[in-house]
């Protein structure tokens, strides 16, 4: 009997025309309207090499000079196009807009821009950088040349030395450890990190929870008060949990495939990259697909409507949950996290989303667990009142 309701509750989810647009079709046309949207908006933000020009001088000063020449080479870290020109040649570049500025080369350097905006910026805060590092180091060379002058006229000795620059003691110190160990950096972070990803996570979660309507469908369809079908298994002498586990177990199914085929269109279609964790992809996927399932099932059970009012609920708490994952918006999910961090702990979509977030962006697995295990918990506890209400139903009449 298992397997006969498992095969026949198969062929009432694939023929209802709502289910599989619910949850096979929409998925797929708003990973459609997401890649559209999100392919080139990180391509638009990058950015752009920014031309400059260095005017030389008399006084010209050769630490600018150096540093621009270095941020100018081919590279990774290659920053400006640098020419140099006469003043007068640099204003008038700069007048049409082929330069951003140029740099008088002084001993004190002058910026000179045209406008206020994003290159003029950074080449405002480079200068600048150079600047303070350029105080330092020479502050350092006169602790070095103050310490040396002192100690051959023989005015104080080394250790009154220390005493009254107490500051060079510190620097000493950390030039030591800078001379005697090798930094060990590894670059542990993912190689095409993306914040867009986090659009696509939410598709996911979305529609792991969208599976909660199949799962609320099959739990209408064995209650007396919902169909026809649900009247006559409730006089009928047959174990009504083996023919409610083999109705979720087959909604679950059909909600595994329509997972399937959103997974396939991202990767093959749309070229979305989630990761070299394939294994962990997919348990997460398993256990969100669960967690819709069970909420699908609580607010069928719990809720005394009609089916049309419950379809409607289910849509509306998951898209509300979405919409606090970041679907609608990236930083939402920051806000909600800052603001109200409980919120997020105990909405499904959000705890589906950041298991993959954490995957994504993180070389530690504990944040992936933790989320893992809040599913279950969300599911077990659902599933738990669930039951409750199922067993505790009672019909005067039908």
């Amino acid at each position: 009997m298992f397997f006969h309701n498992f095969k026949y509750t198969l062929k009432t989810l694939f023929k209802s025309k709502m289910l599989i647009f619910w949850t096979y079709a929409f998925p797929l046309i708003l990973g459609t309207f997401f890649y559209m949207a999100f392919s080139n908006i990180e391509n638009s933000e990058k950015l752009e090499i920014i031309s400059i020009a260095l005017v030389e001088t008399e006084e010209e000063n050769r630490i600018y000079k150096e540093v621009f020449e270095t941020l100018s080479t081919e590279g990774a870290n290659r920053i400006f196009t640098t020419q140099y020109l006469e003043e007068e040649e640099a204003k008038n570049k700069l007048s049409k807009k082929e330069i951003s500025g140029y740099i008088v080369l002084e001993k004190t350097p002058k910026i000179v821009v045209n406008q206020s905006g994003i290159n003029e910026t950074i080449l405002k805060l480079v200068v600048e950088e150079i600047e303070e590092m350029t105080i330092i180091s020479k502050n350092v060379l006169n602790i070095e040349m103050f310490k040396k002058m002192t100690l051959e006229k023989n005015r104080v000795s080394e250790n009154q030395l220390d005493d009254y620059a107490w500051y060079y003691e510190i620097y000493k110190k950390v030039m030591e450890v800078q001379n005697e160990y090798e930094a060990n950096l590894q670059d542990v972070s993912n190689a095409n990190l993306s914040y867009t990803m986090i659009e696509f996570y939410t598709l996911i979660s979305m529609t792991c929870l969208y599976g909660g309507i199949l799962g609320m469908v099959v739990i209408n369809q064995n209650m007396p008060n919902m169909s026809n079908k649900g009247k006559r298994i409730s006089i009928s002498p047959l174990s009504k949990g083996k023919l409610i586990f083999s109705s979720v177990f087959a909604s679950y199914i059909v909600q595994l495939i329509g997972l399937s085929l959103l997974f396939f269109y991202t990767v093959f279609v749309l070229h979305v990259e989630y990761g070299t964790n394939l294994p962990l992809i997919i348990l997460l996927a398993l256990i969100g697909s669960l967690s819709g399932l069970s909420l699908g099932i609580f607010v069928a059970s719990i809720l005394k409507t009609n089916e049309n009012t419950k379809t409607g609920i289910m849509i509306s708490v998951t898209m509300f949950g979405c919409f606090l994952s970041g679907m609608m918006g990236v930083t939402m999910k920051y806000i909600v996290d800052k603001n109200f961090p409980l919120l997020n702990k105990i909405n499904p979509a959000s705890m589906i989303t950041d298991g993959f977030y954490s995957l994504y962006y993180y070389s530690t697995q504990s944040r992936f667990y933790f989320n893992i295990i809040s599913l279950l918990v969300f599911s077990s506890i659902l599933l738990f009142f669930a039951t409750l209400s199922l067993r505790r139903q009672k019909y005067d009449s039908i």
